[in-house]
């Protein structure tokens, strides 16, 4: 896709990536990883989620799963902005997700909806047929009215993202809690006396924990898993479509994090009498060992709930993690609002609410 003009003399240029993936990042990958860190900033206030070029480089690329595509949105020679379309293949390539962000300096000028709707232009073309968007929602004026989710779980304010979402088709869906968990005296001991509870009523598990690679004895079970959370985590009626996993997507997704920089562990239940894997917890954090963690993915598999795995797995995981990373301040995690089993526990261990996002969908015609 060539370079395309924009309102107000901006431009929607193709992000351009290296063939060769020990090259580095480029200029252009810089200048996105730039605004995309402003950006971040600028609606959170947090720099949680903010990447360096380096980091952001391995998840820019498309996979066998994956194609992305990615631009910059550039106003007089600086990017201002971003748009991502990255299309699901599980599903023959019908769901997409769609970024389009701009720094506020370059708002209200017709940028943002004629970017999307090139970017919509090329989800068309390559056969989508539903496009999902995550987006943070701040409340601002507190007169703002809210959108209640469908799921009877949350709602989001009608702010700026809403109304533009609105406009361009989307619906809501589905709200997601982001939480937080500051290490603080008392945080370990706390953690512990759930980890032991957890234990008592687990009498016929095992915990069993790795950092990445994941060793071969464990994963096909751990891909399994991995397939069962794109089918047994709530999400409303987003219409995630199933993901199929096995030991070359896992050791492609390690093989991606390890490009990141970054390092992860996963804790997981093993049932001692099958030897199965039936629940399990991520961890990841990057190269500086003062930022923040990140709690991924969580699941326990439908035919082993009931026996406090979630609980388990969680503290265990926190437990090793802050003896891994002591100089690490909080874990950052992410939940829909009606996931109450897996809230629960978070409140428990201490995770506290600090953003919501909005889950969008729309279906092309």
């Amino acid at each position: 896709m060539m370079s395309i003009t924009l309102p107000a003399g901006a431009t929607l240029r193709p992000l351009e990536l290296t063939a060769r993936a020990d090259a580095g990042s480029s200029p252009a990958v810089r200048a996105y990883a730039a605004v995309r860190n402003e950006m971040l900033i600028e609606a959170t206030g947090r720099d949680d989620d903010c990447l360096t070029a380096s980091e952001l480089l391995s998840t820019l690329s498309s996979t066998p799963d994956r194609d992305r595509r990615h631009w910059a949105i550039e106003l007089d020679g600086d990017t201002v902005g971003r748009c991502a379309l990255d299309i699901v293949l599980d599903d023959g390539g019908e769901t997409a997700f769609v970024t389009v962000a701009l720094l506020r300096r370059a708002w209200g000028r017709g940028i943002g909806p004629a970017a999307y709707a090139q970017v919509e232009r090329v989800a068309r073309d390559a056969g989508v047929r539903k496009l999902l968007n995550w987006s943070g929602h701040h409340d601002g004026e507190a007169a703002l009215p809210r959108l209640d989710s469908p799921t009877g779980f949350g709602s989001a304010p009608l702010d700026r993202t809403a109304r533009f979402l609105q406009r361009e088709g989307f619906r809501l869906e589905q709200v997601a809690r982001g939480s937080a968990l500051v290490w603080g005296e008392g945080t370990v001991d706390r953690i512990a006396a759930l980890r032991d509870d957890a234990t008592a009523h687990a009498g016929d598990y095992r915990v069993v924990q790795w950092m990445i690679p994941t060793p071969d004895e464990h994963i096909d079970g751990y891909a399994w898993m991995k397939s069962r959370m794109s089918t047994d985590a709530p999400d409303g009626e987003l219409g995630m479509p199933e993901e199929t996993w096995d030991a070359d997507r896992v050791r492609r997704q390690d093989s991606r994090i390890a490009q990141r920089g970054w390092s992860m562990l996963v804790t997981a239940a093993q049932h001692v009498t099958t030897g199965e894997l039936c629940a399990f917890n991520e961890l990841a954090i990057g190269d500086d060992p003062s930022a923040g963690s990140h709690q991924w993915d969580t699941l326990v598999l439908s035919g082993h709930r009931g026996h406090r795995l979630g609980m388990l797995v969680k503290t265990a995981g926190l437990l090793a993690w802050r003896e891994r990373h002591p100089l690490s301040p909080r874990v950052t995690t992410y939940n829909a609002e009606e996931n109450r089993p897996m809230l629960s526990i978070n409140e428990a261990v201490g995770f506290t609410p600090i953003a919501y996002e909005g889950a969008w969908r729309k279906d092309l015609t």
